[in-house]
């Protein structure tokens, strides 16, 4: 079976890590299509699989709260990558886009009857989306999409709020491999720590992409009131949100946080980095279409604080395998740190329990599988 993945980024984010254990894993013969370059096709080749590059033009600059000029204006580059597409997609018997720019693209280009899946892996609320990018998504996906996979059933949910038809519509939870965090003794961690200056410290550490409603800001001003916790931020915008990441630095000049906070930027060693940090925040104020971080988290054996929205709720129960906090309240977000800095029995039994609910829940293996099969289903 012959299976055409499209992605409309080069760049590592969450669902591109999916995608690449998916194209690792698949028993299908798989290439991929890319709207832009980036790390991300560099690791596809590793595997080795092709991927087609096609440059997106003014279509790719269509962002999520686009309106309709927005959208009418980027019509001639959507029309010229469509064009792109088809003749790439012509000997595929499936077409799998795996983000909704590709997938809006994606349903124009394939051929009459050729099945089209969409892996859904964003919330489809006014707080991600402006209303003309969602009723012309829902309007696709219930009228050219054989199945709408989503990485949630927050995220389902939200198609469905939205206007998108159930019957169509099953959840396929993202599976993380432990692999990566289990190669690293703790002399291996103790040695990071001490290079970056933790010794002896206390230190929470937030990962992914910098971006408003991810939350970052929340973090910040928490610990400002926690003297004795340390903030170590992993990542680094990836679409155009550089003003936020300013507005990060100076509310730690303003707060007077530089000696505590820390700024790692992009890292490739963040498996590494997870093991070292005491605990791990993921603070998004909207909510999460899943939540990779959180998963990640638990594996590395660290207990996690997630905010009380979206996929973080189906992941991590609260008190149990991890603790879970109102979106924006900082003072919970305070209080959370402050018990697991002063009760490490508590801060351990959440990482054990954390740990062996992602290794049973979240797997790589069971994610390829039932993605396999229904690829082979809507192939017939």
């Amino acid at each position: 079976m012959k299976v055409l993945f499209v992605d409309q980024t080069g760049q590592l984010g969450g669902g591109e890590l999916s995608l690449l254990d998916t194209v690792r894993g698949t028993s299908h013969t798989a290439e991929v299509v890319l709207f832009s370059d980036g790390p991300f096709r560099r690791l596809l080749e590793e595997i080795p699989v092709p991927v087609h590059l096609l440059a997106a033009g003014s279509a790719g600059e269509v962002r999520r709260e686009a309106g309709i000029s927005s959208l009418l204006s980027a019509v001639p580059s959507f029309v010229e990558l469509r064009n792109k597409l088809a003749k790439i997609a012509e000997g595929f018997d499936v077409i799998y886009a795996n983000s909704q720019k590709a997938f809006l693209v994606s349903a124009l280009a394939k051929r009459r009857g050729q099945p089209l899946i969409w892996h859904l892996r964003d919330m489809l609320q006014a707080d991600h989306f402006s209303g003309i990018m969602r009723s012309v998504a829902v309007f696709t996906g219930n009228h050219s999409a054989n199945l709408v996979i989503s990485n949630s059933q927050a995220t389902l949910d939200s198609f469905i709020a939205s206007g998108g038809k159930r019957e169509k519509s099953i959840v396929i939870y993202n599976g993380i491999s432990p692999a990566p965090f289990d190669t690293f003794s703790e002399q291996m961690v103790g040695e990071l720590r001490s290079e970056l200056g933790w010794q002896g410290k206390f230190v929470v550490g937030a990962f992914g992409r910098l971006s408003p409603w991810k939350g970052q800001h929340v973090l910040i001003e928490a610990v400002a009131a926690l003297p004795d916790v340390h903030l170590a931020i992993v990542g680094d915008a990836l679409f155009g949100e550089k003003e936020y990441v300013e507005s990060l630095h100076a509310l730690v000049q303003r707060h007077k946080l530089s000696e505590r906070v820390h700024f790692l930027g992009f890292r490739r060693d963040v498996p590494q980095l997870m093991r070292s940090v005491d605990v791990i925040a993921h603070t998004a104020t909207a909510p999460e279409p899943f939540g990779r971080v959180i998963v990640e988290g638990m594996l590395a054996s660290r207990p996690v604080i997630a905010t009380r929205a979206g996929g973080a709720v189906e992941i991590i129960r609260d008190g149990e395998t991890g603790i879970l906090v109102t979106p924006g309240h900082t003072t919970e977000l305070q209080e959370a740190i402050k018990r697991l800095k002063t009760d490490s029995g508590f801060l351990n039994q959440l990482a054990q329990q954390g740990r062996q609910s992602a290794l049973a829940d979240f797997s790589v293996e069971k994610m390829i599988c039932n993605v396999d099969t229904t690829i082979t289903r809507f192939s017939r």
